[in-house]
């Protein structure tokens, strides 16, 4: 979809949904410039009709009808489309490809016969139509059409074939993802973050997102969090963002006691937000006591949980200064972490 978004001659993008998806669908489109979706069907024919009505109150001239899992649609796809419908007699458009390998027929795990493969066509989208007649034809169509040029030819209407291009394939199988995910150019980056505070009055502190009985507590604006406190100047290193001071600052008391989870998820969101991807992160935790090993997993999934990453890319490891400096006279803790993302270029850029 993101070619349809980026594609000068394209005015504007409808997106029809699963209403139960809403949710999801916010999530994966914040930040575009989209307008609310339209509810869908039971069937691809029932949904499409149903995003063809929602424009027919104000009608482009033009449609394009995309399967959003076709996500790598080349610039050239939609030029040949829209330049196809320049041809008065023509009334739509659809990039498709030659069949190159040989199909059999077959049954009971055996070849019966050839199929000559001379005129076949793989089908891809967007499809492109003039809008008064593909909306007449869909509102004209029997139930069980696959897409909008079975529903055109069934109406008579005359539809051209425009050049489809391999990387407008279907993300489908898990195959697919990984297919999808190699055609998406990255670049890594890494930043690291460190935290201190000091011990004061207390029976707890909070170290990376977990509870823990102690016989001081933590002295911060927060909750002191050392642990997750560095782990958010980590991901906000990674995207140029600033630190937490800049997002949460001290001086303003929405923040007194306020929990540290919020902080580093707003990290992670803004990562997000650019399209990036959380690969890795490790926090080290630098202190003489309490003793981390005991609930070093509940940390694990604790920030696995906040990130929405797999337990196995979140690390917590534990150290003393041989009681050396501040954190080996038992005057503080403190914590350092690092952070690993993938950003797209454009947003490294």
């Amino acid at each position: 979809m993101t070619g349809l978004l980026n594609h000068p001659a394209i005015a504007g993008v409808t997106v029809v949904i699963n209403p139960d998806c809403r949710s999801l669908y916010d999530q994966a489109v914040a930040g575009l410039p989209l307008t609310g979706p339209v509810a869908g069907g039971a069937t691809r024919q029932n949904s499409v009709l149903a995003g063809l009505d929602a424009l027919a109150a104000d009608p482009p001239d033009i449609v394009l009808v995309h399967d959003a899992a076709r996500a790598f649609v080349p610039a050239a796809v939609i030029d040949a489309l829209i330049a196809a419908l320049a041809d008065p007699a023509i009334d739509g458009a659809c990039p498709a490809l030659p069949q190159v390998d040989s199909l059999r027929r077959g049954e009971r795990g055996r070849f019966s016969a050839s199929v000559d493969r001379d005129h076949l066509w793989r089908v891809q989208t967007p499809q492109a139509f003039r809008f008064p007649v593909l909306l007449a034809a869909h509102r004209a169509a029997a139930p069980g059409q696959t897409d909008e040029v079975a529903i055109a030819l069934a109406a008579g209407l005359a539809v051209a074939i425009t050049p489809g291009d391999e990387r407008a394939f279907k993300v489908t199988e898990a195959a697919d993802f990984a297919k999808a995910e190699a055609m998406t150019v990255h670049s890594s980056r890494a930043a690291s973050g460190f935290d201190v505070h000091r011990f004061g009055p207390g029976d707890h502190v909070w170290l990376c997102g977990v509870k823990i009985a102690h016989d001081a507590g933590l002295i911060g604006h927060s909750d002191a969090d050392a642990g997750l406190h560095a782990l958010t100047d980590a991901l906000l290193g990674t995207i140029a963002a600033g630190d937490i001071g800049d997002h949460f600052p001290p001086s303003d008391e929405r923040w007194r006691g306020a929990a540290s989870d919020q902080f580093l998820a707003h990290a992670a969101s803004l990562v997000r937000d650019r399209g990036g991807i959380i690969d890795h992160v490790d926090v080290t935790l630098i202190c003489e006591r309490p003793k981390i090993g005991p609930h070093r997993e509940a940390m694990r999934a604790r920030m696995a949980a906040i990130l929405g990453l797999g337990i196995d890319r979140v690390s917590v490891k534990a150290t003393t200064t041989e009681k050396l400096g501040f954190t080996g006279r038992q005057e503080g803790i403190a914590a350092q972490a690092m952070a690993s993302v993938r950003l797209p270029e454009s947003a490294s850029a």
